[in-house]
């Protein structure tokens, strides 16, 4: 058990420049994911984790990475992005029903990325967003990133959440093949570290973004590219 001092509890159940649950657009998500605010905080983890999972369409190409394209409000806004906008969204929900959240980073290799997304990210190995929640005590991991459509086209089952155990990644698709690994743990982080997530994409990724280095290449459809 790790329980938290009252300070703790405030830092990380309070609103931030990119966690903006303070937002119009954050609070229409939450009410909108969840039956009952004053519900148990594992109950509210989980039914934000699966409205962010399969609300928020995931898609990698014409991504906005700039700050104001990071903040939850923008994700809860436009119900679109990748890894590092759900976890930023999935972030400011569990903090605006008082979970304490922060988001997590860290590098993973992929085996069923398309040849094209492969190309575009130089290899098979992501740097990757996901979230750490706090909940009887605990921490617990969190990755509300690969909806079950996109999980369906690509052969795997959808990564669920119980508000108990870790939720980290697929390691084998639904026909025994290696998926995904865990390769680095770069931590977690009480708001979204801009300057170390773009420096990340820069130096791991170059050929992932666009000409003006503030969002990723346009022209593509991870959906589309799983049914070739």
């Amino acid at each position: 058990m790790n329980a938290l001092s009252p300070e703790d509890l405030r830092r990380l159940t309070a609103p931030t420049d990119f966690l903006d649950y303070d937002t119009d657009a954050v609070q229409r998500f939450v009410d909108d994911a969840v039956t009952d605010r004053a519900a148990d905080k594992r109950q509210l983890a989980v039914e934000l984790y699966y409205a962010v999972r399969d609300d928020v369409f995931y898609e990698v190409y014409g991504a906005d990475l700039s700050p104001r394209g990071l903040k939850a409000s923008h994700t809860a806004d436009t119900l679109k992005g990748f890894c590092l906008h759900k976890s930023a969204l999935y972030a400011a929900a569990c903090r605006a029903v008082g979970i304490p959240a922060r988001v997590h980073y860290g590098d993973v290799r992929n085996h069923l990325a398309s040849d094209r997304l492969r190309a575009h990210i130089g290899g098979d190995v992501f740097f990757h967003g996901l979230n750490s929640v706090h909940l009887d005590g605990a921490w617990v991991k969190a990755t509300p990133v690969f909806n079950k459509i996109l999980c369906r086209l690509y052969g795997m089952k959808p990564l669920d959440f119980d508000g108990t155990t870790d939720s980290l990644h697929h390691p084998f698709d639904d026909d025994g093949r290696r998926n995904m690994e865990f390769l680095t743990d770069h931590g977690g982080f009480d708001d979204v570290p801009y300057d170390f997530v773009m420096a990340n994409m820069r130096r791991k990724h170059p050929g992932f973004l666009d000409t003006a280095g503030t969002g990723t290449v346009r022209g593509g459809s991870l959906a589309a590219e799983a049914a070739r």
